[in-house]
């Protein structure tokens, strides 16, 4: 038994059959009459294989009508339309993507630095969700999430089977409202993580001063639309005669916008290419380079990347490492060396792969990533927990500490001490502060010179003016 196709589907598909016949039509006249005799035998060995799309373009048609008649729910004309789009462009590779009308809005709310959910950065990679980054103090960060975590389940729901943009929006939800994670960890037992929703804030920029307030460490974990004027900002407040080199931190570093990854490594460099992008339209080819001026007065940098360093993180760490501008250390970044071009469609857009971005020195970091100068691993502290099995508070009839709801009111303290104690156990750290040490001595003569040899120095020279 055979099933009549509804007419207005077959109407609907005639008109876009038409429409890409007459589109093609005109753009062969245009072309054909611009190409020498060789150039149409090419051109017309080639409109010979595109003549297939009609075929393609016939059996969508048909596809879509028979899923909207036969499907066992009823769907809609736009869920169909726009999965179809999702699906053509998510194919081609892990970056490209259809956003409808609210995953657009989430896109923009990103990259102005605000936005609900719970702080994190994920891929998809053997049908689980990948964790690339937790952002700094989100709920996914607190709750000790890490990258190269597998979520399996979200709200006790496998996510093998769900695409990337369907997982993401189980994970999200109403301010405040929870949301239960099983982690898959190496070397670990699977972890159950329950994390509350939160309105997200991206602080692009956080710094302090280490090692004696002789060294400038400045955290950039991400590059949105205010990341370099917060480092501008930043680095003017803090440079003083007493600093001697500056650390700049770039791991978990997502990346984010590209002219914002063009304007920091510009804030390093004195001159020279800072990347260049490379697409299958000449046209759309580019090239920048820094314009003259070193932020940092040519202080020593150090630059820490770790496995999450990616896209414009990996575009900084390149250039500096390149024009050897900077140290870096650490362990090797992701190696995500392609560029993302937002083409909005009314209240939707497409996300589309356009091009491949190479380092200064012509290295394309695709797959393949940022090696650091010097590798430096995070060393694995093991944290020994003193029992509280016999202890005061253990006992019957115990009396309550008086002063214990005032703990409270020191969260902020609290806070503070929670992160000194991460930075005093964070190896890479540390070993970044030695090197900018380091360097300060080896670039710095004044500073090698012992003060001995500076007295008699001083001596002779005011001999001299005598």
């Amino acid at each position: 038994m055979s099933v009549k196709l509804k007419s207005p589907m077959t109407r609907l598909f005639t008109i876009l059959s038409f429409f890409f016949f007459i589109s093609s039509i005109v753009m062969f006249q245009i072309s054909s009459s611009r190409l020498t005799d060789a150039k149409e035998k090419e051109i017309n060995s080639e409109n010979k294989t595109e003549d297939d799309v009609y075929d393609y373009l016939e059996m969508f048609g048909k596809a879509f009508e028979i899923t909207k008649m036969r499907y066992v729910d009823d769907v809609s004309n736009q869920k169909l339309i726009e999965s179809a789009i999702d699906g053509m462009l998510s194919k081609l590779d892990p970056h490209s993507s259809f956003l409808n009308k609210e995953d657009f809005k989430d896109m923009n709310e990103q990259t102005s630095g605000s936005f609900g959910g719970l702080g994190i950065e994920v891929t998809l990679e053997n049908g689980l969700v990948k964790v690339i980054s937790p952002l700094d103090d989100s709920p996914a960060y607190k709750a000790g999430i890490e990258p190269g975590d597998l979520i399996t389940h979200i709200d006790d729901e496998q996510v093998l089977g769900l695409s990337l943009q369907e997982a993401v929006k189980k994970m999200k939800g109403e301010v405040g409202s929870k949301v239960k994670l099983k982690i898959f960890r190496e070397n670990s037992e699977p972890l159950d993580i329950t994390l509350t929703r939160a309105i997200i804030k991206v602080d692009a920029i956080k710094s302090k001063l280490k090692a004696d307030n002789s060294v400038g460490y400045i955290r950039l974990s991400t590059f949105n639309e205010n990341s370099y004027d917060e480092l501008e900002k930043t680095i003017k407040e803090m440079d003083n005669d007493k600093i001697i080199g500056y650390v700049l931190d770039l791991r978990n570093n997502t990346g984010g916008l590209l002219d914002q990854a063009v304007k920091i490594s510009d804030a390093f460099l004195q001159e020279g290419e800072i990347v260049s992008i490379m697409s299958r339209q000449e046209n759309n080819n580019r090239v920048f380079f820094a314009s003259e001026g070193d932020i940092l007065n040519n202080k020593p940098l150090v630059v820490i990347i770790n496995g999450a360093s990616a896209s414009a993180a990996e575009i900084v760490a390149g250039a500096l490492q390149d024009h050897r501008r900077a140290v870096l250390i650490g362990t090797k970044s992701y190696g995500k060396g392609s560029v993302q071009t937002l083409i909005p469609m009314g209240d939707t857009a497409l996300k589309i792969t356009t091009a491949r971005y190479y380092t200064p020195s012509g290295r394309s970091i695709q797959a393949e990533g940022i090696t650091p100068d010097i590798e430096v691993n995070r060393a694995k502290i093991e944290e020994i927990k003193e029992s509280r099995i016999f202890a005061e508070e253990t006992l019957t009839n115990a009396l309550k500490n008086d002063t214990k709801d005032d703990k409270k009111l020191n969260k902020k303290e609290q806070a503070k001490k929670d992160e000194e104690e991460r930075d005093a156990n964070d190896y890479q750290l540390l070993r970044a502060i030695d090197m900018v040490k380091g360097l300060a001595v080896y670039e710095n003569k004044n500073f090698t010179k012992p003060k001995i040899e500076k007295k008699i120095e001083e001596k002779q020279s005011n001999t001299t003016k005598k």
